[in-house]
């Protein structure tokens, strides 16, 4: 047999056999120019069982690795944490493959995968919080996490190894050699799991907080996190559910970004005045073009922010397209604890600022102010546009205290 997949020994009796996706860059609208993987585990006890399993077209690969430890007839359990396709397409085909005694998945994560795979017979069986498998020298405890980020979430735990097997939590679109969060750099790590917080958690932020909270009073011991995408963390684990605690909380900093489009540059002169001013009231500014940002990284940098400034030319009685797309994205993840202002340029109509006040109000975002200008903005225009800077500085500074 070739050198190629191969296998990751994480414990004693638990193997990483995922495959990496180089080449994805845009995963529902959320880039990742990173790439990503798609994390499975087999557990090899005297019942040897699979921890999820991968896209369908990665099957093979997969497959590959478990072969290099066990038979894959061996593999007795398959265990579904997560029906989302990208480590549930592969189940039926593995399922043939291996024929597992059963398949284990939620009481949600049961009818999910009934509803994906309606034309094949799938052995499976509902699981609930409490619920235990006995492996023989190991045990595996089921958490149903619903809504983390789907109905069907689950974690599976391993007391004897201290390990948390966590889905789709405590991930990161990450495509890297390297198996481990501690062999690759910190600020990568950290820059790519608060962006996949930032946009497929932050709207739960709530139901994380009270995870996190049973997870402390459970007093849940774990020198491992095996998640579904990117590197495992077998290090600094408290500083990792720390981040997700920040990030959950949404507490305002001083922070203001500023995203913006513009056709003949009249909005993009409001843009650099309002930052001026906001740095003069004591807050600082990012200024995100649209015409060369990602949906994906505004919502990732708005995680660490406390106001959401949104500019835009008024275009055929509307917004500019690059600014719907964002603030229709946005909306959708439901931010918490901002304030924020709205301005733009027309040529006649000027709608564009009353639909940004729309979408920011639809966000239960304080708006501070607005300002429109006709055609160029002027001296005076651009005044205004600084003291309203200056006054969204002073209010952030006041939030982040």
């Amino acid at each position: 047999m070739s050198d190629f997949f191969q296998p990751v020994k994480l414990t004693d009796t638990v193997y990483w056999v995922g495959v990496i996706d180089w080449d994805v860059r845009d995963f529902h609208g959320y880039s990742t120019m990173r790439g990503t993987t798609y994390n499975a585990y087999l557990i090899v006890t005297d019942r040897v069982t699979l921890i999820d399993t991968v896209k369908e077209s990665f099957v093979p690969e997969m497959m590959s690795r478990i072969s290099r430890i066990v038979s894959p007839e061996d593999i007795s359990c398959i265990i579904s944490n997560h029906a989302e396709i990208d480590h549930s397409g592969g189940l039926p085909r593995v399922a043939s493959m291996v024929k597992p005694d059963r398949i284990l998945a939620s009481k949600m994560g049961v009818r999910t995968l009934r509803e994906h795979f309606n034309h094949c017979e799938l052995n499976l069986e509902e699981v609930k919080t409490g619920d235990t498998l006995d492996l023989g020298t190991r045990t595996l405890r089921f958490m149903e996490t619903r809504m983390l980020h789907w109905p069907d979430s689950m974690f599976t735990y391993m007391p004897e190894e201290k390990l948390l097997f966590s889905q789709d939590a405590f991930g990161m679109h990450l495509a890297t050699a390297e198996r481990f969060a501690d062999l690759v750099g910190p600020t990568i790590v950290y820059r790519e799991m608060a962006k996949y917080y930032a946009n497929i958690l932050l709207p739960y932020s709530d139901l994380v907080l009270k995870l996190l909270d049973h997870l402390e009073a459970s007093k849940m011991k774990i020198d491992i996190i095996a998640n579904d995408h990117g590197p495992v963390f077998r290090r600094d684990i408290a500083n990792v559910i720390g981040w997700y605690r920040q990030w959950a909380e949404q507490k305002p900093t001083n922070l203001a970004i500023i995203v913006y489009d513009t056709m003949w540059g009249s909005t993009q002169k409001m843009a650099k005045v309002i930052a001026d001013g906001i740095y003069k009231g004591g807050g600082r500014a990012l200024i995100m073009p649209m015409g060369g940002s990602h949906r994906s990284d505004v919502a990732t940098e708005l995680l660490h922010a406390g106001a959401l400034v949104v500019g835009s030319p008024t275009l055929n009685n509307n917004i500019f397209p690059t600014m719907a797309d964002v603030l229709v994205y946005l909306k959708g993840l439901r931010p918490k604890n901002l304030i924020g202002a709205a301005f733009g340029s027309y040529g006649w109509g000027g709608e564009a600022v009353a639909h940004i006040r729309g979408y920011l109000e639809e966000m239960n975002i304080d708006v501070q102010s607005e300002k429109r200008v006709k055609y160029v903005p002027d001296d005076a225009d651009l005044d205004e546009c600084y003291q309203m800077g200056i006054t969204l500085g002073y209010r952030l500074a006041e939030n982040s205290q």
